[in-house]
Formats: structure tokens, C-alpha cells, sequence
């Protein structure tokens, strides 16, 4: 009797502990998404009822805004050009960053551990402290105001946490693989490609989800580098837009919106891979 009791009040224990942690949860998730919410809502509104319609559907859904916001604000120009720059940095700090971690963590040469902790140590500099120096880098190499400078800038920006998240990652790697690999007449770089990087999948998405959210999210050296309207990705245009219809507030709304919902969206479907990836960063085969 005395254990069916027991048994009875850690059940009871239990089933509250786990009802209060969902009840705080779903309330840290409805704090997180009911802004969004508005802001979707504020989209399909004129400005005559964004202040006076108080449901949260509204009355009248006025999809026009997107579509004002996306050709008179110049919206299609800033989208295509984050799409670019996003996909141009992505592409480029995956492949090299790959390549210097490998090194880093197979290769024998002089200098090698004093090359590593140097970029380690390049993560200890706020991003704002290195866009000063890369301005006039940029600004010496005639690179201001084009799109490769710009895509040059950002790719150093995410090398760093990039080489020392694969790097750990190849630490862990199995000799015998690159053994197999050269028995089989792979060189260096073959291993790297047909070894390394399959393996390293799941790091790899890591680096591909923060670096994407960085680049289209990026707006301080994007204001640095970019003057030119055909040249601005989403967020700086956004500001630009901001300035030209800042009393405009649905159409505001609707240019969030079309610079939020694509990442969200990213981000909702490579999730998972997240967890996996710095939970297994090091776990190979």
C-alpha cells in the first residue's frame, strides 16, 4: 500500500511538473509569434483602420500592400539581391571554410596551429569593431559599392565560427576512411570531397542556416558598403523604404513581412538540423 502511494505521488508530481512546464512554454511561444502575428495583420490593413480596428482578423483584407511595397518600394530589386548575396556567401564560406578546417585538422605544415588560433582569436573582435578595417580595404581595392565587395566582406564575416565548427568536426574523423580513400586513388582534395564533406553534412547545415540568417539579416555593412538602390539587399532597402513611407504603416508592414517570412520559413524547415548538427557535431559514421 505504503509503494502505491508513492508511486501515486510521483505520477501526481510529475503530470503538474510537466503541465507547468507546457503551460510556460506555450506562453513564451505565443509572446514570440503574436508580434509576428500583428505584423501580418498590420499588412492586410489600410492606414485609415490599422488604428481603429481592434479585431484580430480584419474586416477588409487588403492584399494590395504587398504588391505597392513589392514594385513602388523597389522590393523585388532588394529581395533578388539578398537572394544573391545569401546564396553567392553561403556557397563561398562553405567551400572555403571547409577546405582551411580540413587542412587545419589533417595536413602537416609550418605555422599551422598559429594560422588556427589566429581566427579563433578573430571571433573575440565584435563585428562592428572589424567593418572599419574592411571598409578601407575595400575602399583601397576600388571595391565600395559592388556587389563582390560586398559578398567578399560578408564571407570573412562568418569564416571564423565556420573553420572551428568543421574543424572539430574532421578532428573526430576515422583514419581508416582516408586510408580507404587513398587505397582507392583519392588525393587530397578527393578525400575532402568524397570523404569529408558527406560526413560533415550535418555541420555543414549548421554553418548554411546562421550564415543565411547573417547575410539576410545583415544591415550595418550593407550601409557601409552599398549606396546604390539597384545594389541594396533587403534590409538596407528596407530603411531606404522605411524613410519614404514611414507614416504609411500597412505598406511598412508589408515590407517586414516580405523581409521576414522567407527566413522563417528557411529556418522552420532546417531546423532540426540545427540540434543535430551541434549535438553530433563530432559523431562520424
Amino acid at each position: 500500500m505504503e509503494e502505491r502511494i508513492k508511486i501515486n505521488r510521483y505520477q501526481v508530481l510529475n503530470f503538474f511538473k510537466g503541465f507547468f512546464i507546457h503551460v510556460f512554454l506555450c506562453v513564451v511561444t505565443v509572446t514570440c509569434l503574436f508580434p509576428l502575428f500583428w505584423m501580418v495583420r498590420s499588412a492586410l490593413m489600410t492606414n485609415q483602420t490599422i488604428f481603429v480596428d481592434k479585431s484580430l482578423i480584419p474586416a477588409e483584407i487588403h492584399w494590395e500592400n504587398f504588391v505597392i511595397a513589392w514594385v513602388e518600394g523597389n522590393f523585388g530589386v532588394y529581395f533578388l539581391n539578398s537572394v544573391l548575396y545569401t546564396v553567392s556567401v553561403v556557397a563561398g564560406i562553405v567551400i572555403i571554410s571547409s577546405l582551411a578546417a580540413y587542412a587545419f585538422s589533417r595536413l602537416q605544415f609550418p605555422g599551422k596551429n598559429i594560422f588556427f588560433y589566429m581566427f579563433v582569436a578573430a571571433m573575440m573582435i565584435p563585428l562592428p569593431g572589424s567593418f572599419v578595417p574592411l571598409y578601407v580595404l575595400m575602399n583601397k581595392l576600388g571595391l565600395v559599392n559592388t556587389r563582390i565587395g560586398y559578398i567578399l566582406c560578408m564571407i570573412n564575416v562568418g569564416l571564423s565560427m565556420s573553420i572551428l565548427l568543421l574543424k572539430t568536426f574532421f578532428d573526430k574523423m576515422p583514419p581508416d576512411l582516408e586510408d580507404a580513400a587513398r587505397i582507392d586513388g583519392c588525393g587530397k582534395l578527393g578525400i575532402w570531397w568524397h570523404v569529408a564533406l558527406p560526413l560533415a553534412r550535418p555541420a555543414l547545415a549548421v554553418i548554411v542556416i546562421f550564415n543565411s540568417l547573417n547575410v539576410w539579416n545583415e544591415y550595418i555593412l550593407a550601409t557601409l558598403l552599398l549606396n546604390d538602390k539597384q545594389l541594396m539587399p533587403l534590409q538596407r532597402g528596407l530603411m531606404v523604404f522605411q524613410g519614404s513611407y514611414s507614416v504609411d504603416y500597412p505598406l511598412l508592414m508589408a515590407g517586414l513581412t516580405i523581409a521576414a517570412l522567407p527566413i522563417i520559413f528557411i529556418y522552420l524547415a532546417m531546423q532540426k538540423h540545427i540540434i543535430k548538427g551541434l549535438s553530433s557535431g563530432a559523431i562520424v559514421g
